[in-house]
């Protein structure tokens, strides 16, 4: 993983002027992928003669000046396993579901073949993408690029570790709670989720239909911010050269507090934004931990029935069996269930108890109006500033089979998902050898598994995440990611 491939925009440049070819780039994938992508597990569906064809393809379209959009020319790109390519499939890492094959490509796919990408196949998903730890029994576990012992993140894990792998050069995800920005903190990646308008669903299969309140949005994961900008306009979307001036921060995490590394990154962030020029304004997170358990009670609302619904002649994980028990859990079980948990000493669980579960559709609206109102609260706290920077998660990359539990680390996410706000993560830096401790002990297992996580962590990377204010689009949020990273040392 030593050998860096080049960007998405030189290869691209090269390969339409003709100094690069576009089967070579593959190759360059191909072996990537022989090297080390075994061990990884993270490309599940590869199709390396489907891949090949059109390479060649392009090579003789841009050899007779016949290209046509060049933005993409050559670039070797996957898919998360949720997205549509013809001829693959979309199991979701389950069982039943392994015989359901697409017959045609997403649109978003459809797009970025148009600008010459070459799919060089589907990437590994968690199981119904019910967490962020990319394990099912299909395709099995994928690993962490840097760390066998942990997990790449999800849903978008596959992905994420393909890009920091150099196996793909840029990936297609999608993200409801975290699931590009979470995997791309975790493999020191950058990732950018666009607002609904911008991509909307990207054609990827929808797990919950019955949600209408808030939706998974199309994005993507790269290696640069450059990479990532090259990839919203080769999808069709225009960004407007953008100049921010304040950005707001805060780094506190929410119910599990931060490790060390996770502060430290959002501080450095701040510091470098600031020898920019750019005025920078502590805040209070008390916003964002608020509308991260309104986001996850409103995803609770059908109390699981839409993801369990997807299960029909399967048995779900124990991972994901858990949290649908939790989600399923009925309301006026709750509160002696949640006392009970206190009781034990585990009040993280017993608050996520109290806080989730099936609604009725009074209830379910009550929920928005309250989301609505949370929205108006937060563009007040926010006016005069074009973005936040804060933490994607409370921890670094997670160990394998904890996720269930520690699902409550990707909580700083939650705010952007929920108001429908752009947002991305980019790499800052990555866990000292003195902040793999330093939590107090706790009896809380939540608390405990979090200290288990930071153990062991060094050398792991460390992202921090920007979101666009109210009124402030991609380009807004591109921009603070693109000063965050060109003001870094050297980068993981």
């Amino acid at each position: 993983m030593t050998d860096r491939p080049p960007s998405a925009a030189f290869t691209a440049h090269e390969v339409v002027a003709g100094r690069l070819r576009a089967v070579d780039v593959l190759a360059a994938s191909s072996g990537r992928q022989r090297a080390v992508g075994q061990r990884l597990n993270a490309l599940i569906q590869p199709r390396p003669a489907e891949a090949a064809e059109e390479a060649a393809a392009i090579d003789e379209r841009a050899a007779a000046g016949a290209l046509g959009s060049t933005l993409l020319a050559g670039v070797p790109i996957s898919v998360k396993e949720c997205f549509p390519v013809r001829g693959l499939l979309t199991t979701l890492g389950i069982p039943s579901r392994r015989g359901v094959g697409d017959s045609h490509d997403a649109p978003l796919v459809e797009r970025l073949r148009a600008a010459g990408a070459v799919v060089i196949g589907k990437a590994n998903v968690p199981q119904a993408m019910y967490l962020h730890e990319t394990t099912n029994p299909v395709w099995g576990r994928t690993l962490h690029p840097f760390d066998p012992e942990r997990g790449p993140g999800g849903s978008s894990g596959g992905d994420a570790a393909l890009v920091a792998a150099g196996i793909a050069t840029l990936a297609v995800g999608n993200d409801l709670a975290g699931s590009l920005r979470q995997p791309a903190h975790a493999c020191g990646i950058v990732a950018i989720m666009p607002r609904t308008v911008a991509l909307g669903d990207g054609g990827a299969f929808d797990t919950m239909p019955h949600l209408s309140a808030v939706h998974p949005r199309a994005g993507f994961l790269t290696r640069t911010v450059g990479d990532a900008e090259l990839a919203l306009i080769a999808a069709g979307l225009p960004l407007a050269t953008a100049a921010p001036r304040c950005v707001a921060w805060w780094d506190k995490t929410g119910p599990i507090p931060a490790s060390p590394a996770i502060r430290r990154a959002v501080h450095e962030a701040v510091e470098r934004l600031t020898r920019q020029g750019i005025v920078t304004v502590r805040m209070s997170a008390d916003l964002a931990v608020a509308a991260a358990w309104l986001h996850l009670a409103i995803l609770a609302a059908d109390g699981g029935a839409d993801v369990r619904g997807l299960f029909a002649g399967s048995q779900p994980m124990p991972g994901v069996r858990r949290l649908l028990a939790i989600a399923g859990l009925p309301r006026r079980w709750r509160p002696a269930v949640a006392a009970c948990a206190r009781l034990l000493g585990r009040r993280i669980e017993a608050e996520g108890v109290s806080r989730t579960g099936p609604r009725t559709s009074a209830e379910l609206a009550a929920l928005v109006a309250a989301r609505d109102a949370l929205a108006v609260r937060f563009a007040a706290a926010v006016a005069g500033c074009d973005a936040v920077v804060c933490p994607v998660s409370a921890l670094p990359a997670l160990r394998h089979g904890t996720a269930a539990r520690l699902v409550l680390a990707a909580a700083p996410c939650l705010l952007a998902n929920l108001l429908d706000l752009p947002a991305g993560a980019v790499p800052v830096t990555s866990v000292r050898a003195d902040e793999e401790h330093g939590r107090p002990w706790s009896f809380d297992p939540v608390l405990r598994t979090a200290a288990e996580t930071d153990h062991g962590s060094r050398g792991l990377p460390v992202g921090v995440q920007v979101v666009g204010c109210p009124g402030h689009d991609e380009a807004t949020v591109l921009r603070v990611m693109h000063l965050i990273e060109t003001g870094s040392p050297a980068r993981h």
